[in-house]
């Protein structure tokens, strides 16, 4: 059994006019097996909480921490995360020019495991994923998401994450931009992901439409900073139905 456990977590960022707090005080824990739907308007802080657990530089945690099995994370670099178990899909994932998806997958799987794959296995486990997730064994020689489409692009994002493994698998946006097809092979992915029984999932997504496929244990609802609700699969429905606004009023009362 392993555990993500977020604690009080406040960060901030530079801006032109100073220092902004966008997080502020964020409180969750995600266990082996469970799969958490993060939902919430545009401006929300819910892609700062994905980029800072995976340690982008541009966020500055000023107080609270994240624990990995009960090492805080937040003392470790984006790689050494990656180690301890930690994936991130991005909502717009980034072309890497030059580098071949092979060698891509090759060298991330080396980094997190220790050891580098045996080539002949590899290659064979790498072709299997892209087909799972519709991608034809030739982008395995293309640059790393140069000229592909935005499905293309989400698809590999799963590729990568069953080939990795992880632990934990923080999901942003993973549905924006997808068509009905596209949604369907990364819910698909994610599934099998989740099947294994003892991997974590943290889902931020603005739509229900995923968790049609995805069913979450829990749905929490994001705004402004902080976690304003937390239930089952039926507030997923009620946000679907009503909207965020009566939560966007709550916060901007406090």
């Amino acid at each position: 059994m392993s555990t993500l456990e977020i604690k009080n977590l406040h960060v901030s960022v530079e801006t032109e006019d100073g220092e902004k707090e966008i997080l502020r005080g964020v409180d969750l824990t995600i266990n082996s097996g469970e799969v958490h739907a993060i939902m919430g308007p545009n401006g929300s802080g819910k892609s700062t909480l994905a980029y800072s657990i995976a340690g982008h530089p541009k966020y500055q945690i000023t107080e609270g921490e994240v624990l990995l099995d009960g090492e805080d994370i937040l003392e470790l670099s984006v790689d050494e995360r990656a180690r301890a178990g930690l994936f991130l899909a991005m909502q717009y994932p980034v072309e890497v020019p030059g580098v071949s998806v092979a060698n891509f997958l090759r060298t991330a799987k080396t980094a997190v495991d220790g050891e580098a794959p045996k080539l002949r296995t590899w290659v064979k486990d790498v072709n299997a994923a892209l087909e799972r997730v519709t991608l034809d064994p030739s982008f395995a020689q293309r640059s790393v998401n140069e000229g592909f489409s935005g499905g293309e692009k989400k698809r590999h994002e799963i590729a990568q994450l069953e080939l990795l493994n992880p632990k934990f698998a923080v999901l942003d946006e993973t549905d924006s931009g997808l068509d009905i097809d596209a949604l369907r092979v990364v819910s698909d992915g994610v599934n099998r992901y989740t099947a294994q029984g003892d991997r974590g999932v943290l889902l931020i997504t603005h739509y229900t439409r995923i968790l049609n496929y995805i069913k979450p244990d829990y749905v929490h609802v994001f705004v402004a900073g902080r976690l304003a609700e937390s239930g089952g699969q039926e507030l997923a429905e009620q946000l679907e139905a009503e909207g965020y606004d009566k939560y966007v009023k709550a916060a901007a009362a406090l």
